[in-house]
């Protein structure tokens, strides 16, 4: 009788662990909120990540430097994103490579989860400026300089800086609650 009345019990944990692992954050970026996984995120980078900091050879070149990303506006963050995504989709993911399948699911898992944060972000129609377009120009002129396949283990190396960027983005919406 005891087993029976516990297994329900058991059972809604389960549920309620579960829907907060699934849950995301609220990101606000300008005018455009945006759920992000950013638990999930994490956790795929933390696998991905040694991988990738083994292959970068061009330690000299820095992609994703924390000053560049900490000049970026509140009313530009939305276009910025945008734009750090579309290249992280189009450039980045296309081009990394893993002998190891463990790593390449994870990428793969975090190429998935930009995707559709720019699905989201691409709803909210972000007005972009020049400064900021330049900002990316910057990274991608960086990115080209190296060799197709090491510059995407680079980028893939530093993506801790854009996560850290999203995760500051959501603790302010946080506050602002």
């Amino acid at each position: 009788m005891k087993l029976q009345c516990f297994a329900p019990l058991c059972f809604l944990l389960f549920l309620g662990w579960l829907s907060q692992r699934s849950e995301g954050r609220t990101v606000i970026m300008d005018k455009c909120v945006v759920n992000v996984h950013m638990n999930e995120l994490q956790k795929h980078y933390s696998s991905v990540r040694p991988s990738a900091i083994s292959g970068d050879t061009a330690i000299e070149v820095k992609l994703l430097d924390k000053t560049l990303i900490s000049k970026v506006t509140e009313s530009q963050s939305c276009c910025f994103i945008r734009l750090v995504l579309r290249f992280f989709v189009e450039r980045v993911f296309v081009n990394f490579s893993a002998t190891d399948p463990q790593v390449q699911t994870g990428v793969s898992a975090i190429a998935n989860g930009f995707i559709s944060i720019r699905n989201t972000i691409h709803k909210c129609h972000c007005h972009c400026e020049e400064e900021t377009q330049r900002t990316v120009d910057s990274i991608i002129s960086q990115f080209d300089k190296l060799q197709t396949g090491e510059a995407a283990k680079k980028a893939v190396g530093e993506l801790d800086t854009v996560l850290e960027w999203l995760e500051s983005l959501s603790q302010k919406a946080r506050t602002r609650k």
